[in-house]
């Protein structure tokens, strides 16, 4: 965690925000000018980004006088491009917002793109791991943050178990199915994806859902996210790629199959079965319970900040108030 934050930190004081607004101008060939926008991913194309390549693609954007720039992170990684600059947007976390703004780096959530925490523990069928008790004596698989022994203390606690008896490794970016097959027996994934595949692949798997055991890990997973900068000298772009990104998320939620198509289109060497059931799963949870998609609750930030803080995972208390905001959303218009 320090070494992100130390990077986060270097990119923010080394980089210049923003740039000459002639410079953050394109045209369409017809004398209109555009406002050239660089939205950079979390990871590869996958259905947690379709409401942006929907938007592009239907004119969403356009429609708002933007020119977005879809891109990967590459080695620096998402929020780092966001909260230097180099970036405009990006898919981020609540959790990587929150471990940034308590080191007094500028990013903001500005939408949710799904309600509710889709992740969970998964683990073969034949593994047996049907709750967090049935963790100790197993091996548990992840990329070596702090949070994922937390997260499996405090549901083992729930349970009456030790998180001492589990052993965790380090396995990378080493996938779900290959980890499992080696000497792994469960791991931390979004069913919307990995789940879905699983599915698909004919392989029963178990989940442990966090939200199934406290309310505290039901968190914003991704967001949409920008930076300080960015909100207080472009409010009007921010407001206007939000509204894009509204459209482009509903037409996603009314239209699955369409709006895999066009995913499909702008990543091609995604497997089509995958992208078309995972779409379908994730459109009625996109927006699920909220009166509006994207909009963010203050309760929320706060449980998981608090829960963070009580685990040691933060060195102060969040400001939760500042760290997300609903004040750009079509339908919203505050926190």
């Amino acid at each position: 965690m320090k070494k992100w934050l130390a990077a986060l930190s270097a990119i923010f004081l080394l980089t210049a925000c923003g740039a000459n607004n002639d410079d953050n101008k394109s045209s369409n060939g017809k004398g209109e000018d555009f406002e050239k926008i660089t939205f950079v991913l979390d990871w590869t194309p996958n259905t947690n980004h379709t409401g942006l390549y929907v938007a592009r693609e239907k004119g969403y954007f356009a429609e708002e006088g933007l020119d977005v720039d879809i891109i990967m992170p590459g080695d620096a990684g998402a929020d780092q491009l966001i909260a230097s600059g180099k970036a405009d947007f990006g898919i981020s976390y609540q959790e990587g917002i929150t471990q940034a703004r308590v080191q007094d780096v500028p990013l903001v959530s500005i939408a949710a793109v799904i309600q509710h925490n889709t992740s969970g523990f998964a683990s073969p069928a034949e593994k047996n791991i049907t709750s967090p008790k049935d963790f100790a004596g197993k091996t548990y698989g992840g990329w070596g943050s702090p949070v994922e022994a937390s997260v499996i203390d405090s549901l083992m606690k729930i349970d009456n178990a030790d998180v001492n008896d589990v052993s965790i490794m380090n396995i990378g970016d080493t996938d779900f199915f290959t980890a499992v097959q080696r000497d792994v027996d469960f791991t931390w994934i979004y069913y919307g994806w990995t789940g879905v595949e699983a599915e698909l692949r004919g392989e029963d798997i178990n989940m442990v859902y966090l939200t199934d055991y406290t309310e505290k890990l039901d968190y914003y997973t991704p967001v949409l996210a920008t930076n300080e900068k960015m909100i207080a000298e472009q409010p009007e772009a921010v407001r206007a790629f939000v509204k894009a990104a509204e459209k482009g998320y509903k037409f996603a939620i009314n239209n699955p199959s369409e709006a895999a198509d066009i995913l499909l289109e702008a990543a091609p060497d995604l497997d089509e079965e995958l992208v078309k059931k995972s779409q379908e799963w994730l459109a009625p949870r996109y927006q699920d319970d909220a009166a509006n998609w994207g909009e963010q609750k203050l309760s929320v930030w706060e449980n998981y900040a608090e829960w963070m803080f009580e685990n040691e995972l933060l060195d102060k208390p969040l400001e939760a108030d500042k760290a997300f905001t609903n004040e750009f959303l079509p339908n919203e218009g505050g926190k």
